[in-house]
């Protein structure tokens, strides 16, 4: 949502209230659904729904604003936000990566043939993301070293 937005602040607002709109309709579907996957099962018999969705939603809001920054920041053109780019491929694959060990003895393999296609679309994307900068930064090099000198050109210009 960063991305999209061209202050800061909107971009930091708007994250965190979207992601804890997230958080909210992720526990009352998550509540309605009487079916719960394996792996999935609520904690505590004393857990409510309001005490998750509270924690979380507060955990939202807060952590909402830094990932709004750093989707602002990925407008950067260049090699200057290729790293905020990247951010989203690679929290993709690492979070597959450690669902999969802990979870691959409950999964069908479904499941886990769903994980290693998203990890393997987010090296896929991240490979794209670095290639597109290094051939753009590259083309603007080339394209430096071809235009004419402001210096070389007035050397040509002999002062008596």
């Amino acid at each position: 949502m960063g991305y999209f937005c061209r202050s800061k602040i909107e971009a930091a607002l708007l994250s965190s209230l979207g992601l804890t709109i997230g958080v909210v309709a992720y526990y009352l579907f998550k509540d309605l659904s009487p079916a719960i996957p394996a792996g999935l099962e609520s904690g505590a018999t004393g857990e409510g729904i309001s005490s998750k969705v509270l924690w979380w939603g507060v955990a939202a809001f807060i952590f909402g604003a830094p990932v709004g920054l750093f989707g602002n920041m990925a407008r950067i053109p260049g090699v200057g936000g290729l790293l905020f780019r990247l951010i989203v491929p690679l929290v993709a694959f690492f979070e597959t990566s450690m669902r999969l060990t802990v979870e691959m003895d409950g999964q069908r393999a479904a499941a886990v043939n769903t994980w290693r296609v998203i990890q393997f679309v987010a090296c896929a994307l991240a490979l794209a993301l670095v290639s597109h900068t290094v051939r753009n930064w590259w083309r603007a090099r080339r394209a430096r070293s071809l235009e004419p000198d402001e210096h070389h050109a007035r050397g040509e210009i002999s002062s008596v």
